[in-house]
């Protein structure tokens, strides 16, 4: 161990960052040094009648009806994910736990050990396809902090009341699905959504948004698709992890004592059903093993910002604000994106 090496915290991205501008990206950054993974990945992608990784990266231009869609954006995020993964420079840093935010969980039990990359993708692939297994329904999106990235008051204790109240009406679902920290991601059906969208009090910057092509992920209404993954994907996929995982509750699942069928019961259980707390993850992660910088690996960079925003929750090193951490950023980066291309060259070592 060089006395450079750094600890570092890696966070798996999950759906939404495989963009029109990462389109390409995956055979320009890893197509010669990692043609065997990839050639694996298209295999799988072959045997199952589907598009390859190497087709639908390297499409002629992007398309939102097919590359959003799940069984396309998976993939292609997990395979982008892991390869980044395995740029990492070792010499330079020390993974001493990894999370994910949503599908990125599949990614991240494979960055952790608790599956083989091989299988990770086979797991990200089928739950990409799952994940358009549910009642109909989807996801909105709304920020809840400030032009300062700061909480405004009572938002969010506002959102939750009305959440509830819209959840016990006849006919109703709705429901936390992820909590990102400075935004809040809300599921539940056709009916729920429409009257969150009408009575959201006004939300700072942005206005409500509904995610595009997505389902009413981590509530009940994902039934459909933890039924199908318990009876695809055999609990012979799973292990104890070699780099402690942090899930979408805040649990660690640390190297020595975890049961692998207890990984296997969350990842197609809870993870699928229940609230993702993301920024719970991150905080947990922080606070329990003090990486000297977080690693967000591609495809893109837009999770930065709720990393960030989950620092300044716990004011995490003094980070308090959208200032502080810009500061930090421009003096002693806290967040390595892999997404961009002067922080990747410090992650990789210009690999």
């Amino acid at each position: 161990m060089t006395a450079t090496r750094k600890t570092a915290l890696v966070v798996a991205p999950g759906r939404g960052t495989y963009g029109k501008g990462e389109l390409g990206s995956i055979a320009r950054l890893h197509g010669a040094r990692f043609a065997d993974r990839i050639a694996n990945f298209d295999a799988q992608r072959r045997d199952r009648g589907q598009p390859t990784v190497t087709e639908l990266d390297g499409a002629d231009r992007f398309s939102v009806a097919t590359h959003m869609r799940g069984d396309v954006a998976a993939p292609l995020i997990y395979t982008a994910t892991a390869l980044d993964f395995l740029s990492i420079d070792r010499d330079k840093f020390d993974v001493v736990a990894v999370a994910g935010n949503s599908m990125g969980w599949y990614s991240a039990l494979a960055l952790g050990g608790a599956v083989s990359v091989a299988d990770g993708f086979r797991i990200s692939n089928a739950m990409g396809l799952n994940s358009q297994t549910h009642g109909p329904g989807g996801q909105v999106l709304l920020q809840i902090v400030d032009e300062y990235w700061r909480p405004v008051p009572s938002l969010r204790a506002q959102l939750l009341g009305l959440v509830a109240a819209i959840a016990a009406r006849p006919g109703h679902a709705l429901a936390l699905s992820i909590d990102l920290a400075g935004m809040l991601v809300f599921a539940g059906n056709e009916e729920g959504l429409a009257a969150l969208l009408a009575e959201a009090p006004p939300t700072p910057d942005r206005d409500p948004l509904r995610l595009a092509g997505h389902g009413p992920f981590h509530t009940p209404l994902m039934f459909g698709s933890s039924d199908r993954a318990r009876a695809e994907l055999p609990p012979s996929l799973f292990a104890a992890p070699a780099i402690p995982l942090v899930d979408g509750r805040g649990h660690i699942w640390r190297r020595f004592a975890s049961d692998p069928a207890a990984i296997r019961d969350y990842t197609f259980g809870h993870q699928i059903l229940a609230p993702y707390d993301f920024a719970l993850s991150v905080q947990v992660a922080v606070r329990e093993f003090a990486p000297d910088v977080i690693i967000l690996p591609g495809p893109g960079d837009t999770l930065g910002g709720a990393i960030a925003q989950a620092l300044i929750g716990i004011e995490w090193q003094g980070i308090a604000s959208k200032a502080d951490f810009a500061a930090r950023q421009a003096s002693n980066p806290v967040l390595l994106a892999m997404g961009r291309t002067d922080q990747r060259a410090a992650v990789t070592g210009g690999q």
